[in-house]
């Protein structure tokens, strides 16, 4: 059984620092693991996947600013927010599939999902 858990929101000011975690079991290794966000009123948005390549993906707003991690030790992959803005303030949830290059920035490429963890940044 396939099971994400997102730890890590909350609260911080602009300018400010975040780590989120997504501990993800029942996953074979070919899996990659991502983070997307959804604002109120917004849609679900990519934010990060790191590929079982170890490669990674960012979106270009998060670039220089985000870096997505796998931690082994305690089967995570962790999502290192810094110089967060307002516009980050979002549900962030963490999200499993077999992705390829051409989709792995859509949600509809992952089926498997976490309850998502709030990060609110104020300005």
């Amino acid at each position: 059984q396939v099971q994400l858990v997102e730890s890590g929101g909350g609260l911080v000011q602009a300018g400010g620092s975040l780590r989120l975690s997504c501990a993800a079991s029942g996953l074979s290794r070919d899996y990659a693991l991502g983070w997307f966000r959804q604002a109120p009123g917004k849609e679900r948005e990519f934010v990060a996947v790191l590929r079982p390549n170890n490669a990674k993906y960012y979106a270009d707003s998060v670039k220089e600013r985000f870096t997505i991690s796998r931690d082994s030790a305690k089967n995570t992959v962790d999502l290192q927010m810094n110089s967060l803005k307002f516009e980050d303030t979002g549900l962030y949830y963490c999200a499993a599939g077999r992705i390829i290059v051409s989709t792995m920035k859509r949600s509809e490429a992952y089926p498997y999902w976490g309850q998502g963890t709030q990060v609110t940044v104020s300005s």
